[in-house]
């Protein structure tokens, strides 16, 4: 009988740090990258893309760049082409769904998925919406979401009303502010995300287990292994030989987990029994929220 296949999940994130969006709370709001930095991310991305593709595990990727990537075509090219390989169970991005969609009927529409924030002062609703149908039409797997600011919250009904039954609405705590929330207003963001609770709060972490740095990392645009976003403790590179064997169970050196892409790996948590095959798109599994 043939050993069970070794399986990873890798949140990448190259050198871009471009966006087209101006959000108050955001350091990379309408900022915008050189050409020369824009070539230097593509080559790091067809890279870490041609990587992937020649690895024998099965690999999910979810991209989290800083900024907006798929504005430009070379993601795009990357998400599908990924999408294509056998190797790759899900390729995902997290993305304001500004870019253009007339590249996903390239991507296998079973492995591509994508991780969609609306930001209500940068776009409007219709707009947002209509690429949301778009993804309908393609039959992709989307969530949809937006950072929870008091500004932000009258567009939450409406959002959730535009989107078909089955989309997933996830809200992102505002958590630059200590006690941000009325007991009243966590009870209204539940009504629309029931995980809003566990990402309204900063996990204690430290000494816990947590799947970083075991089957799941981060990588950077230059090959550099980090157990997540989080821990800046570089442990290897995909690019030098033997670099699997620093992949091993560890426990969390952080005092605290307060993001999604981090804390949903806290084994103690069972987010992942939540999330299932979803995971990198946050979305849970039918019936488990």
């Amino acid at each position: 009988m043939n050993p069970p296949r070794t399986s990873w999940s890798i949140l990448y994130r190259g050198p871009l740090s471009s966006c087209n969006y101006d959000c108050g709370y955001c350091p990379f709001a309408k900022t915008v990258n050189t050409r020369e930095e824009l070539r230097r991310d593509s080559r790091c991305l067809e890279r870490f893309t041609n990587w992937v593709a020649e690895r024998p595990e099965e690999i999910g990727v979810l991209f989290t760049p800083w900024g907006e990537a798929l504005t430009h075509r070379y993601y795009q090219r990357a998400l599908a082409i990924l999408s294509q390989r056998n190797n790759v169970r899900r390729v995902a991005i997290q993305t304001n769904l500004s870019g253009s969609l007339d590249w996903v009927p390239e991507a296998d529409p079973a492995k591509l998925a994508l991780w969609c924030t609306f930001h209500p002062k940068e776009v409007k609703l219709d707009l947002f919406l209509r690429q949301c149908q778009a993804l309908d039409r393609y039959g992709i797997r989307y969530s949809v979401g937006m950072v929870g600011t008091r500004e932000a919250l009258p567009s939450l009904a409406a959002l959730r009303q535009g989107l078909l039954p089955g989309v997933y609405v996830w809200v992102n705590a505002f958590k630059d502010q200590p006690d941000y929330y009325s007991a009243a207003e966590v009870s209204y963001l539940t009504q629309f995300d029931p995980l809003f609770p566990v990402n309204n709060q900063r996990h204690p972490s430290q000494g816990r287990p947590c799947r970083t740095g075991h089957t799941v990392f981060s990588v950077d645009g230059d090959g550099a292994i980090r157990r997540c976003h989080f821990v800046k403790e570089v442990i290897g590179n995909i690019y030098e030989p033997g670099f699997a064997a620093a992949l091993r169970p560890r426990v969390c050196p952080a005092a605290t987990c307060g993001c999604h892409i981090g804390y949903v790996h806290l084994e103690e948590l069972g987010l992942a029994e939540v999330f299932g095959e979803g995971l990198l798109e946050r979305i849970p599994a039918r019936g488990r929220t």
